[in-house]
């Protein structure tokens, strides 16, 4: 697909593929005191002085033209630190907190690359089709003009157009590990000629149970390449996979802990499950402006409580694996236009909505992990809002 026109998709049914996860899998315990805690005051928020500005990064007049029109003038710190280096050719570990801006991090020194050697590739994984669906449409919106091609290979979403995409030979493959293993297996893919490699969202791709299917994809491309390796997290697996398939990376950490310090965090105790949805039906009418985000275990949860939340008089709708790909971004549309104000969702949404202005976190249901629960609540309290994150706890 060209970077400087959109072609309509028709996304089709959900694939027969089973769905990875955790499903099945006992939660963790985690001290309900760990979902307390007190945001600081944005006053008090240590703002970040960047040595970069956009200007002074060698990438072409028309990236930065792009980033104009998107409003990106500042920096942030991954972005600062990342970029030079990435320009530089070097392989990077990045390590920051969710909502930091990882993307143009790793989207411009890739496009710079791509732009300057047009018989160069890039093959980019992230762990959900919301993910993979935004990075795409953030590397199109800051390519727009270029020339460039790429395809979104993503579960959920019809394989002719795809194979479609592929046979225009682009240079950028963006996908989720699944479907681009599926397009190997079946010839439609080959990635002998794959320059650059990203891998974001690194720890929750192997939380998914990805971790076969990406040493399979990686150990198809070139050794002679630039990676790019982005995560959260930084646990002993993470390591020995990025250790594997890098060669003397760079490590740049601008994590500055394990949640946002401008997300006010509290608990919800309860008694009986009417207890719990009264509680919910309060909360979700007492606050005044409202935008959030509702998480719950499973798909077969997040519908009921959804319905039940229409049948309320509430505007909501609900994501999760169970759904298509279509109905996945219809509501996650519905959402950034306010036409809803809340969506209930499985954690396959947790690192893959990048809505600005969601006000409020609940998790309904608490997480698999407490890793879990940084990344649901680093939806809210994004570009420098305040946010409030509610955990139901069991009384």
């Amino acid at each position: 697909m060209p970077y400087n026109s959109r072609t309509a998709r028709k996304p089709r049914a959900y694939s027969s593929r089973p769905v990875r996860g955790n499903k099945g899998r006992k939660k963790d315990y985690i001290d309900p005191r760990k979902f307390i805690k007190a945001a600081k005051p944005l006053a008090d928020v240590v703002v970040y002085q960047p040595v970069n500005t956009f200007a002074d990064f060698a990438v072409d007049d028309l990236i930065k033209k792009n980033l104009e029109k998107k409003g990106i003038a500042v920096p942030s710190p991954i972005q600062d630190q990342a970029i030079p280096l990435g320009l530089e050719g070097k392989d990077i570990i990045g390590i920051a907190n969710t909502g930091t801006g990882k993307t143009i991090a790793f989207a411009l020194p890739v496009l710079q690359k791509l732009m300057d050697d047009k018989s160069s590739r890039a093959i980019i994984m992230a762990p959900t089709r919301e993910l993979a669906t935004q990075i795409e449409d953030e590397f199109r919106a800051i390519a727009k003009g270029s020339g460039l091609f790429g395809a979104l290979l993503i579960g959920g979403a019809a394989m002719g157009p795809q194979l479609r995409e592929l046979s225009a030979k682009p240079q950028i493959i963006i996908g989720t590990p699944g479907r681009i293993k599926d397009h190997m297996e079946r010839g439609s893919l080959k990635l002998d000629d794959a320059s650059i490699v990203v891998l974001d969202e690194v720890d929750r791709m192997l939380d998914m149970g990805f971790i076969h299917d990406m040493r399979t994809i990686l150990s198809e491309v070139p050794a002679e390449r630039q990676s790019f390796f982005f995560s959260a997290t930084m646990d002993g697996e993470v390591a020995r996979l990025i250790q594997t398939f890098t060669h003397d990376p760079v490590t740049v950490s601008v994590k500055t802990g394990d949640t946002s310090d401008n997300v006010e965090q509290d608990i919800v105790a309860y008694q009986t499950n009417q207890d719990k949805i009264d509680q919910l039906h309060h909360i979700l009418t007492k606050t005044e402006g409202m935008k959030a985000l509702v998480f719950d275990d499973t798909q077969r949860s997040v519908e009921r409580l959804s319905n039940e939340l229409l049948s309320r008089g509430f505007k909501a709708d609900a994501i999760h694996g169970g759904k298509s790909q279509g109905q996945r971004q219809r509501a996650l549309n519905r959402f950034k236009k306010n036409d809803i104000l809340i969506l209930v969702a499985t954690d396959v949404a947790a690192r893959g909505i990048d809505v600005s202005d969601i006000t409020h976190v609940i998790n309904y249901s608490t997480p698999q992990t407490y890793s879990d629960y940084v990344h649901r609540i680093g939806r809210a309290g994004r570009a420098g809002r305040a946010g409030q994150a509610l955990t139901f706890v069991e009384a």
